[in-house]
């Protein structure tokens, strides 16, 4: 067990915070952000924010749980960047379970990562409880031996675990030997697996042109599609109207590298439903065309964590998806060198943007939100967004209305030494983050909720050593 409870603290300002940060004075790797930056929470209105809260892990493989002060309340070991908090409906009313990894092994050459060198794979998974005791684990009994688990999983309502994995295997009329194939795997308490979807069966169900298959099928990275998410569709509007596409069972998956979303159904697992890979240009209809909605979906690439609404929350049944404008498709999408990243809420059914956050919209350039890779969003109940900018670690909460209402800085970096400078590389990225509910976790669990209020950083300076 191992557990951090801390003492309740007045409200803090940004100055206050970043007066702590100079003690150790971080510097970044070579990025955009300033190599001196506050940490923590930065900004906190309590009566606006969704107060609840947030699950991740740090780069020095902690997972902690914080409130919205910043304060840790709670800390797993975790041997990868995911981690997910379970619903207690999902555990029998226990709150405070986890899913997490709990072993990893090196991989290279074509055993698990073809072409990759010194890269980790995840041997076993697990769940966990709130004294960390482990109730269930998978990866002894996976193919192979091994969870090679990656990106996601997902408890269902009969106890079983939906597990998003990686297979290595040729598969004919691809130009490299051995793929990096991702599969979902259906677990039961037992650790055995009850029902197994392969993404390879069914690349002709994508959307692709045949110009675009030959490319995918020509691709000279072994991970050709890059799925980076998996989730249940949930309860919903359209099932709920008839569309037998959106059945509650079926799973929805996103690939990077081939800018498409798409929901499998879980009986036949044949594709039902895809968004892409095809999409007009931002702003092809106008200079304005970007920031109006409605309006069609347009250009999204390498996007992270779709996923629908779920009911009982603002915008249930629509999706919701951290468009990167990262690299991906096939061919490449032609992406704006001075544009950022967007959260997109989306109707399914017209395919049609129905509400976006940018920087634009907080009142910043397009490119001071921007993460290439990795992130996610979240809609809260109280209708605000909750958005991680993996990249630089930074989590916040914006309103329907795109007001900023909190924001924290990852104050736990990973630090790796270059290997051919020898220069430490200290890095903050977040691949995940998760706001919780109060009540998902013991009750008494402690919690601030104290305002913090941000100077005005053109008139926020250091001064000099003297």
């Amino acid at each position: 067990m191992d557990i951090k409870i801390f003492d309740h603290k007045p409200a803090k300002t940004a100055f206050t915070l970043l007066a702590g940060a100079l003690g150790t004075c971080i510097s970044l790797s070579a990025q955009g952000e300033p190599s001196i930056f506050p940490t923590g929470t930065i900004r906190y209105d309590p009566a606006k924010a969704y107060n609840s809260f947030v699950l991740f892990t740090g780069g020095d493989k902690i997972a902690r749980l914080i409130d919205l002060n910043g304060n840790p309340v709670h800390q797993w070991r975790n041997e990868s960047s995911l981690i997910t908090l379970i619903d207690p409906a999902l555990t029998g009313g226990e709150p405070g379970h986890v899913l997490l990894t709990l072993a990893t092994e090196e991989g290279s050459g074509s055993d698990l990562v073809p072409g990759r060198v010194g890269r980790r794979v995840s041997k076993t998974i697990g769940e966990q409880d709130w004294e960390g005791r482990t109730v269930w684990q998978f990866g002894e009994k996976a193919p192979g031996g091994r969870a090679q688990q990656h990106h996601d999983w997902a408890r269902l309502p009969n106890g079983n675990t939906l597990v998003l994995a990686n297979l290595v295997h040729p598969v004919p009329g691809f130009a490299q030997p051995n793929v990096l194939d991702d599969v979902v795997y259906e677990v039961n308490p037992e650790g055995e697996t009850v029902w197994t979807w392969q993404a390879s069966d069914h690349i002709g169900e994508f959307g692709f042109t045949p110009e675009e298959l030959k490319l995918v099928k020509e691709s000279k990275n072994a991970d050709y599609l890059h799925l980076n998410n998996l989730k249940v569709v949930g309860p919903n509007r359209w099932y709920d109207a008839g569309d037998r596409r959106f059945h509650p069972d079926n799973l929805l998956i996103d690939s990077r590298n081939a800018n498409f979303i798409a929901i499998i159904d879980k009986q036949s697992g044949q594709v039902v439903w895809t968004l892409g890979p095809h999409y007009p240009a931002i702003g092809e209809s106008g200079i304005n065309a970007s920031r109006k909605t409605p309006r069609p979906v347009d250009q999204i690439s390498g996007q992270h964590d779709a996923h629908i609404i779920p009911a009982g929350l603002p915008g249930a049944g629509n999706l919701l998806v951290f468009d990167n404008q990262g690299e991906g498709g096939y061919p490449p999408a032609a992406l704006t060198v001075t544009g950022g990243s967007r959260i997109l809420e989306i109707d399914p059914v017209r395919k049609e943007i129905v509400w976006q956050y940018t920087a634009e919209d907080s009142g910043r350039p397009g490119w001071s939100f921007r993460s290439a890779h990795i992130s996610n969003a979240r809609r809260l109940p109280n209708g605000n967004t909750f958005i991680d900018e993996g990249e630089v670690g930074r989590f916040f909460q914006v309103t329907p209305a795109s007001e900023i209402v909190w924001e924290y800085i990852n104050p736990y970096p990973s630090r790796n030494k270059d290997l051919q400078t020898g220069r430490e590389i200290v890095n903050y990225q977040v691949y995940r983050a998760q706001p919780v509910p109060y009540e998902w976790v013991p009750a008494g669990t402690p919690h601030a909720e104290n305002a913090v209020i941000p100077p005005d950083p053109s008139q926020f300076h250091l001064p000099a050593v003297k």
